[in-house]
């Protein structure tokens, strides 16, 4: 009979909430669109040499959006939950 009760009163929760899971997607596309920033620039014919691989955008705003893509992330897992009294 007890075990019953329990099994009612169960309720799953998730780990995050959803003001985290928008974080976490934000800096899911901070990373990706850092990483579409960064391809290009190369040469078919290995010969010639292509000066765009060295542009402002692959080398510098690229990683910038990538770390800060991270930083979104771990703020997004840090990002304290409302308490059960706010509720």
């Amino acid at each position: 009979m007890g075990e019953k009760k329990r099994k009612e009163n169960f309720k799953p929760e998730f780990v995050f909430e959803k003001k985290n899971y928008k974080f976490m997607l934000i800096g899911v596309a901070f990373i990706v669109l850092g990483f579409i920033l960064m391809t290009g620039g190369g040469s078919d014919d290995p010969n010639v040499f292509n000066p765009e691989i060295y542009d402002w955008q692959r080398i510098r705003l690229a990683p910038a959006m990538v770390l800060l893509g991270f930083a979104i992330e771990v703020y997004a897992i840090l990002l304290k939950p409302k308490s059960k009294e706010e509720n």
